[in-house]
């Protein structure tokens, strides 16, 4: 048994928490008292410490005593808690999906010895699991990922609940989007090339470019196709780029009245309500992945591997954090038996080459009825 704490209590950093708990004595932080007590009361095994984060001396005492650290803070603050989890010489695993590239903090780890596999969710996450594994074995030229979290009940006008921050799903509405296309890395608005596309038990959804590739952009360069779109209930894009177009998610403040006030917090706080995923509110999560390339014999392969999950109403947990949890403590379980021990910074990809550890996040999520089926064309 491990000594593991995890920082953030939001939706999926509870469910990892709660997770990582059946085998190992487990601490959860967070800033938000509220959360903690929330996380506490699913799960009576867990202990509680009220931290911010953002206090670097206070964060690196409190976790100077533990074995390992899941990060599941929000974006905007994930770079900086990751680099100071480092400097304290503490081995991490990542779910925060910051903004900045992991991969710099690369030498750092080295120096200080230590483990930080980054990025560690649904997708990215197993997106880049299943490419780093068919890397090792084909010589692939496609790469595609198509994921998206929905509500079950839809809800007009965005027909849209996210069980993370509003701010985090601004940001993948406004950060411009990059793809790799022959060899070339593009870059687009996001919510551009919208196209539709049907999933079986869901119907027609609607893709758009977002800036999900992240560190594969620098990890697979060999690959000349490369490209990551997000999924939504059609009509859903119109609606944001409303918004968009409108200056609702400005950062710049504006004077009203003799007040200052950045009109993305002012869209965050609105939207928070209309957004905001209820505990027992029904979602699903669908991804596909689809990797195309030729074999050591030079035949053509496409392999595509499909993702439906539900709420679940056993445990009262959302699809997503469940999807993005469950490959976080697969990977944390997978660092403490011992099948991952190189230093440094890794992103999914760079883990998931290893066939032992592909196997293990597979079973893993299977064990805890995360499915993926495979088909290969």
């Amino acid at each position: 048994m491990s000594n593991i704490i995890v920082l953030g209590a939001g939706m999926v950093g509870s469910t990892m928490a709660i997770d990582m708990a059946k085998n190992h004595s487990v601490s959860i932080t967070d800033f938000n008292k509220g959360a903690l007590d929330k996380a506490v009361k699913k799960c009576d095994k867990l202990s509680q410490i009220v931290l911010d984060v953002t206090n670097k001396a206070a964060l690196q005492k409190t976790i100077s005593p533990f074995d390992l650290v899941i990060c599941a803070v929000p974006g905007f603050l994930g770079f900086e808690t990751l680099k100071a989890i480092i400097e304290a010489e503490k081995n991490v695993i990542d779910i925060s999906f910051f903004p900045e590239n992991s991969l710099e903090l690369n030498e750092l780890a080295k120096q200080k010895n230590i483990t930080a596999i980054v990025d560690c969710g649904v997708a990215p996450g197993m997106g880049n699991i299943i490419l780093g594994y068919y890397n090792e074995k084909l010589n692939i030229t496609d790469f595609e990922c198509l994921v998206g979290g929905l509500p079950k009940v839809k809800k007009w006008p965005f027909n849209y609940k996210a069980p993370f921050s509003p701010v985090d799903v601004i940001e993948e509405y406004t950060r411009p989007a990059r793809y790799v296309e022959n060899g070339n890395v593009v870059v687009k608005d996001a919510l551009s090339d919208v196209e539709f596309v049907d999933f079986d038990g869901v119907g027609t959804l609607e893709s758009f470019n977002s800036d999900g590739l992240r560190s594969i952009i620098y990890t697979m360069t060999h690959i000349p196709n490369m490209k990551e779109k997000t999924l939504r209930y059609p009509g859903h894009i119109e609606y944001i780029n409303v918004l968009k177009k409108s200056g609702f998610f400005n950062e710049e403040k504006i004077n009203i009245n003799g007040i200052d006030i950045s009109p993305l917090e002012f869209s965050s706080k609105i939207l928070f309500n209309e957004w905001k995923l209820g505990d027992t509110e029904e979602e699903i999560t669908v991804m596909r992945i689809t990797l195309k390339g030729t074999n050591k014999i030079g035949e053509s392969k496409t392999i595509v591997y499909n993702l439906h999950d539900e709420f679940c109403p056993k445990t009262i947990t959302s699809s997503m954090a469940r999807t993005t949890g469950y490959t976080a403590t697969a990977a944390a379980n997978l660092f403490l038996d011992g099948l991952f021990k190189e230093k440094g910074v890794f992103p999914p990809e760079l883990v998931g080459k290893h066939e032992k550890c592909f196997n293990y996040f597979l079973n893993y999520l299977k064990e805890r009825n995360v499915i993926y089926t495979k088909v290969e064309l």
